[in-house]
Order: structure tokens, then C-alpha cells, then sequence
């Protein structure tokens, strides 16, 4: 079982194998949603299904949604029911790649632990890397899968709600790292919500840092040494992972796991939903 990275190789060994396998494309495009379609339709892994970031990975209806913000949590019982009709099974692994560096791909990583799904690995270095590889590919649309069993189990990532976060404000028992690029964070330009800032208090590290050349998460010692810098003294277990909007906080989240701290929160509704709800501190600088 993978529950956190599989290589290209890994992957083209677990195919052969024939084990229960599912590759979803994760592929985004927060410009323009409808290059995903365009993006999948022109290539991807072998026997992959796409899991559009807007329509299947995102609430498209406020009542669907566990949170706000620009990309909000469908509630487990639908996520549950796309899997179903994608093929999935609490027996299969799960790989998830995308084009984007991983940007998009750990959000179903962590989704699917917040299903209770262990097997779940993110395809290090993603589309490119299985090119590179000789990885088989196929273009058009996802060939049909028949309808899988999958169930819900208890969660195995903690989703931390818009209130728990200004509930613990200033606490040691809370820190807020924010996964958005520097300029973001400092409140220097916001190009995407209403407010410019961060949560008081937070830290920052980039989503971009946890990668090396290639788009490949950087060595286990590099993660712990640098993530330990950003601690500085605080406790791991304080950690809350938020971004924009709750999706790039999550190479943070597989990045501190690989690093061999224990998983923490993510809160999805992150810096879209926090910075649109009216008397909720922002901090600059």
C-alpha cells in the first residue's frame, strides 16, 4: 500500500501486477477551468479518469459544501458517491498526478484520507515524470469503469472549520502556516480575493518549497530540516495548513508528513473564505 508518494516506476510495477489500481488526473488551470477538459482529453496515464478540480473536487452548490471560499469541500457522502462511479473500492489503491508541479494533485490525496482511505499516493514529479518514464498514455475521453463499492470510513485528516481557527487565534495550541507565495502572504498584491493580508499570527512556507528539480518532493532529511526551521519552537501538533483556497495548503500537509511529523489539520475554507467574512482580523507584512 502507498499512502504518500509512488514513483513512475512503482506505478508501471503495481499496473503490471494487477492489483486494484485507480489514476485520477488532477490537472488545473485556475485561469481558465475548461483546460482541464482540453488538457485530459489531449493525454493522460493510461486508464486515468479526471477529477476536476471545480466539478468533482469542489461543492458546485452552497447547500453541498462543508465550508466557503473560492474551492469549498463537498461533504463526504457526494465525494463518495463520485467515487463510486469512477470504478472506486476501499480495496483500491489510489495514485493522483497532475501537470501542475502537484500543485492540485494532493487535494484528492487528502480528500480521500478525509474519506478514510489510506491507499493513496501522489505520483512524484506527475505527468511529466511518467513521460519520462515511457509511462503508457492514451488520449480522448476516460474509458468506462463499472460502478465500485466504496464506503466511508472515519476520516484519517482533520478538517478544521472557519470558527475552530478564531476560536484558537493567538494560542499556542494553534499555528497557521500559509502555503501562498510570499507577495500573498505580505498582503504586497492579492489577485484573487477580496482582501489582501494573512491570518494574524500565521507563518508562511510556500508550497513551491517542498520541491526539488523536476517537480519532485525534495529528500525526507531536507523537508525536516527546513520545516523544523519554520517551527522555530512551535509545537508540530499546532500545525493548521491553510492557502488561498484550501487547495495548495496540501504539499505543505504531505510535505510535513514526509518530513515524519504526524498529520495535522488543514483548514480548506483557507485565506478565500476567511478574507470574505466581515469582522475577521487580517494582519499585513
Amino acid at each position: 500500500m502507498f499512502t504518500h508518494l509512488i514513483t513512475p516506476a512503482q506505478l508501471q510495477q503495481l499496473q503490471a501486477s494487477g492489483q486494484p489500481v485507480l489514476v485520477f488526473d488532477c490537472s488545473a488551470d485556475l485561469a481558465d477551468p475548461a483546460k482541464a477538459d482540453a488538457q485530459f482529453a489531449s493525454g493522460h496515464i493510461a486508464g486515468a479518469v479526471q477529477a476536476h478540480l471545480d466539478r468533482h473536487l469542489s461543492a458546485t452548490r452552497p447547500e453541498d459544501a462543508v465550508n466557503g471560499g473560492r474551492h469549498p469541500l463537498p461533504k463526504r457522502e457526494l465525494l463518495a458517491q463520485w467515487l463510486l462511479a469512477q470504478g472506486m473500492k476501499n480495496t483500491t489503491q489510489a495514485v493522483v498526478y497532475d501537470r501542475n508541479g502537484s500543485a492540485f494533485c494532493g487535494r484528492l490525496w487528502w480528500m480521500l484520507k478525509w474519506a478514510g482511505h489510506d491507499a493513496v499516493a501522489v505520483l512524484d514529479g506527475g505527468w511529466a515524470a511518467w513521460q519520462a518514464a515511457g509511462g503508457a498514455v492514451e488520449s480522448g475521453p476516460p474509458s468506462p469503469r463499472p460502478a465500485g463499492d466504496f464506503s466511508l470510513r472515519p476520516p484519517l485528516r482533520r478538517l478544521v472549520l472557519q470558527d475552530e481557527v478564531a476560536q484558537q487565534l493567538g494560542r499556542p495550541t494553534q499555528t497557521v502556516v500559509d502555503a501562498r507565495a510570499a507577495a500573498r502572504f505580505r498582503g504586497d498584491e492579492e489577485p484573487l480575493d477580496p482582501v489582501a493580508g494573512h491570518v494574524p499570527g500565521a507563518l508562511n512556507r510556500p508550497f513551491s518549497d517542498n520541491f526539488a528539480a523536476g517537480g519532485v518532493f525534495k529528500p525526507a532529511e531536507q523537508l525536516r530540516a527546513e520545516w523544523s526551521a519554520l517551527l522555530a519552537g512551535h509545537d508540530p501538533a499546532s500545525m493548521v495548513h491553510q492557502c488561498g483556497s484550501g487547495v495548495t495548503a496540501i504539499p505543505n500537509a504531505l510535505a510535513m508528513e514526509l518530513a515524519g511529523f504526524a498529520p495535522v489539520g488543514v483548514y480548506a475554507g483557507s485565506w478565500s473564505e476567511w478574507s470574505r467574512t466581515p469582522g475577521r482580523p487580517c494582519a499585513k507584512g
